[in-house]
């Protein structure tokens, strides 16, 4: 028996290349459940697996993939049987393991989440990591205090995959939000997801030695980091919070002085998606089945093949794809 699969190849001169092939079933890792995968998506991770590695894929050839959904086809746990419907995003999966960009996949159990009622797995994808990062962002923000008619809440990179579901999901909860991008003609793509108001990036780039800034905004969601993010701590009301998801502007918070903190009080959560446990999966994923507007997710939405693969990797490492994409692996 044979699947497809987007397989990851290093030569002798340590470059990579991807490309469809036929696999055979026993080259399957090992795992509890064998998943007959439906769909997956594509985040900046994958750019970096499908491509030069960036030091996540460990061992050559590999099939990349961080997210997929799909149907339960074997399993040797009691949580799960054939036919059930489930999502997977996390556990290094598609970096040290095999991932989703394949027509079968076999993990753990325990890195399984049961499909969330009022979701296909093709919406599940629309959603995937980026998705479940939104939602993890947005239910920190909550939990310290974040709650509509306090004031615009800010989103960085909000024309990529976790900026513009967090864009759409706060808008559709009540929220004002700001929304930051640096490309202009996605003002009206933003503006429908339901932003009230459109950041130019430039306005948030240059690095300040001020110890405080105007208190603009109430929360923010932040996937830059660098300069950006030691801007937009400056701005925040007091006791407010940001959540830190991505650092697309560089790993070191640039002009990041201890004012903040210290004399308004604002905290700086820190959101990982891919170590979460498992109940705090169930809880975003249930909130993401209720919450997220799904005509709004739809409208986010850029069909791809596993043959569109390699060059959409490339893209997304440039800054070059707006909203999700999802993968059917089995067109």
């Amino acid at each position: 028996m044979t699947f497809k699969a987007l397989l990851v190849e290093k030569d002798e001169d340590g470059k990579t290349r991807a490309g469809v092939q036929d696999i055979a079933e026993d080259r399957l890792p090992e795992g509890d459940v064998t998943v007959a995968v439906e769909y997956s998506t594509l985040n900046y991770k994958d750019g970096l697996c499908i491509g030069p590695g960036g030091g996540l894929v460990r061992e050559y050839p590999h099939v990349p993939g961080i997210d997929f959904a799909g149907t339960v086809e074997d399993s040797a746990d009691d949580r799960y049987k054939p036919g059930d419907k489930v999502v997977l995003t996390g556990w290094r999966v598609g970096e040290i393991h095999w991932g989703g960009y394949a027509q079968k996949a076999r993990v753990k159990a325990d890195w399984l989440v049961p499909l969330p009622e009022g979701l296909t797995t093709r919406r599940a994808m629309a959603v995937g990591t980026a998705g479940f990062t939104a939602m993890l962002a947005i239910m920190a923000l909550e939990d310290h205090g974040l709650a509509p008619g306090q004031g615009p809440v800010l989103v960085t990179g909000a024309a990529g995959g976790v900026g513009s579901v967090a864009t759409a999901t706060l808008a559709a909860l009540g929220y004002e939000v700001a929304a930051v991008t640096g490309r202009p003609e996605q003002a009206d793509y933003l503006t429908d997801l339901g932003a009230t108001q459109i950041v130019p990036r430039d306005e948030l780039t240059e690095v300040t030695r001020k110890p405080l800034e105007r208190e603009t905004w109430a929360g923010a969601i932040d996937a830059v980091a660098g300069a950006m993010l030691g801007r937009v701590l400056k701005q925040m009301m007091y006791g407010k919070s940001v959540a830190a998801i991505g650092l697309a502007g560089g790993p070191a918070i640039e002009g990041a002085l201890i004012t903040p903190f210290i004399l308004r009080g604002v905290n700086l959560l820190g959101i990982d998606s891919v170590m979460r446990p498992y109940e705090d999966r169930l809880r975003a994923w249930t909130r993401i089945g209720s919450d997220l507007p799904m005509d709004k997710l739809e409208a986010m939405v850029q069909p791809a093949t596993l043959s569109d693969l390699p060059a959409l990797g490339k893209d997304i490492l440039k800054g070059q794809v707006k909203g999700r994409v999802v993968v059917d692996v089995n067109a």
